[in-house]
């Protein structure tokens, strides 16, 4: 909606309202036309139902104003005498338009003194849970949010199973643009596994002031801007979504508005120079490991690898035993001498399922692995003698890789090869050919909302030829640590400003197995309670934590026995 539709819209709501309202402002001694005067029709509102004027705020606010507006419509109808339970449901699934009854069918008495106290525990205990979803509401919207890793793509910076807070005032709130939608849930409803929101009507971008923006090297929380996808990991048609509702990603911001960013041999370079990581960063690369004794898994997991392939073999099993082993397997294939090759991720089959099913397995330990690596990995494993050589992956320069931002074959770039690419800066103006368009095209009609079309050498923009663009915001470069594992900036290009959400900032639990069921989850005690970003090796608080909890409790049991003696 543009800004004349919304004032229309506004119009329309205040009409509504004074309409349904004006006779009830009378009769609790107001003028009518206090009705109809925006905003201030508000702030009369909550004197005639007694309640704070500070309420006042909360009904313009994005998402929370939803949860207002029931509770205004109820205490409204209710400062008028109507208590009836059956009134309460009626005024909330008319969507307030019970209202119109009150204010023209009933000769109703304006009550001023009522009392607002809930008269029965249903009654008190629906009261504080409605304004606890408001509070928590208001907290999760605008100040921070919790947010789970669910994908490897910034190990071992980030781990899968880290489950952290999300600050949004660090870069200032982006308020909700889907006006309708459900509270403290993303873009699906739970259970019932469907949308949680409504496309229209459409807020204009808008973000409250921040006390910083978005820097190079900044671990950042964003809308992803390709998503398509109505629930996360489920693969269906596409959907066009809401930018506040497209799933959540979190990299690591490398280029910012200005930069010339290239990729050379899976490097960063900025402005020429590489990229400086800060030293909490753990960026992984994809190495091949060589040993003529194998490569045991033992070694791998010793150093804290965790990304690579085990291989089993097994004779002839029966079906109660692939039963049992079936969850632990990536695949399985037939092999000579009648044997089968049972595939796992690093964390293998159980012993004790072995033992259960009197499995005879046989690990295989092949003479060369393929494992993603932190520069520590590499140093542990080239100074073990039983290991040959460690040598790094790099696809060559010029060779097209799959799925490659700008996804044309003017440009055969690949993951460790890319660039030079210049990131967009607001009010900065670039040239335009055929050469060039590929890099801004979805810029031009996505996220700028322009008309392109093509003829010949010929570029139109809005209908006019056109030989340059200027961008209307900022745009910033995001890739995952992980950098044979993560699909970022390099596949799908930009990332608009107003895609940002927040910056993660602290880690409140972590655990191992976090894909596999609570049941399999096991506590990573050195990650919990502990801090994002800052220098050195992350330290945690949870001990401290504790020791605090135990003496609010203590301190409060002392100050109630010591109040009871009195």
């Amino acid at each position: 909606m543009n800004a004349t539709q919304w004032l229309l819209f506004i119009l329309i709501v205040q009409v509504i309202h004074f309409l349904g309202t004006y006779k009830l402002y009378v009769k609790a001694g107001r003028k009518a036309w206090e009705a109809a005067i925006p905003v201030y029709n508000a702030i009369v509102l909550m004197k005639i139902i007694n309640r704070p004027t500070w309420w006042t705020v909360l009904l313009f606010i994005p998402i929370i104003n939803l949860l207002m507006f029931p509770i205004i419509w109820v205490e409204t109808i209710r400062s008028f005498g109507r208590n009836s339970l059956w009134e309460t449901w009626v005024v909330i699934l008319t969507l307030g338009f019970y209202i119109y009854y009150v204010n023209y069918a009933l000769d109703v008495k304006y009550i001023e003194n009522r009392s607002l106290h809930p008269t029965t525990a249903t009654g008190e205990w629906v009261s504080s849970i409605a304004f606890a979803v408001i509070a928590a509401t208001l907290v999760h919207t605008y100040f921070i949010q919790p947010y789970v890793i669910p994908t490897p793509s910034l190990e071992r910076t980030l781990r899968v199973g880290d489950l952290l807070f999300v600050s949004k005032f660090h870069y200032g709130a982006r308020t909700p643009m889907t006006t309708i939608a459900a509270p403290m849930v993303h873009d699906t409803l739970p259970i019932i596994k469907t949308k949680s929101y409504l496309n229209k009507p459409q807020l204009p971008y808008f973000r409250l002031p921040g006390f910083t923006k978005v820097d190079r090297n900044d671990i950042v929380v964003f809308s992803w801007p390709a998503d398509t996808v109505r629930q996360f990991f489920k693969k269906e048609a596409g959907v066009r979504k809401p930018i506040d509702k497209k799933s959540n990603y979190v990299k690591r911001c490398v280029g910012i508005p200005g930069d010339s960013l290239e990729i050379i041999d899976g490097y960063v370079y900025i402005n020429g120079k590489q990229l400086e990581l800060p030293d909490r960063a753990k960026p992984q690369y994809d190495y091949t490991i060589y040993s003529s004794k194998g490569v045991s898994s033992k070694l791998l997991q010793e150093i804290g690898v965790m990304d690579f392939q085990r291989k089993y073999l097994s004779g002839p099993i029966n079906q109660t035993q692939f039963d049992a082993v079936r969850k632990y397997l990536l695949g399985t294939e037939r092999v000579d001498n009648g044997k089968i090759a049972l595939y796992t991720k690093a964390s293998g089959i159980p012993l004790k399922v072995i033992q259960s099913q009197r499995l005879a397995l046989t690990e295989e330990t092949p003479r060369a692995r393929v494992a993603a690596l932190t520069d520590e990995m590499v140093a542990q494993l080239r100074q073990d003698s039983s290991i040959d050589s460690v040598v790094r992956q790099v696809d060559e320069k010029g060779v097209a890789g799959y799925n490659n931002f700008p996804q044309n074959p003017m440009y055969p770039w690949n993951y460790d090869q890319m660039g030079p690419i210049y990131i967009p800066a607001k009010g900065a103006t670039v040239p335009l050919d055929l050469k060039s368009l590929p890099l801004y095209k979805k810029i031009i009609t996505e996220y700028e909302g322009n008309t392109l079309s093509v003829s010949g050498n010929q570029i139109k923009i809005n209908g006019e030829v056109a030989d340059s663009y200027t961008f209307k915001q900022d745009y910033y470069w995001m890739m995952g640590d992980n950098r044979d594992h993560s699909e970022d900036s390099r596949a799908w290009g930009y990332v608009p400003e107003d895609h940002i959400v927040g910056t993660p900032i602290f880690i409140w639990l972590s655990v191992d197995n976090f894909n596999e069921g609570i049941l399999n989850w096991k506590p990573r005690w050195d990650r919990i309670f502990t801090t994002v970003n800052g220098e050195g090796e992350p330290v945690s608080y949870f001990k401290y934590f504790l020791i605090a909890l135990v003496a609010y409790f203590v301190g409060s049991w002392l100050w109630k026995k010591r109040k009871a003696k009195a």
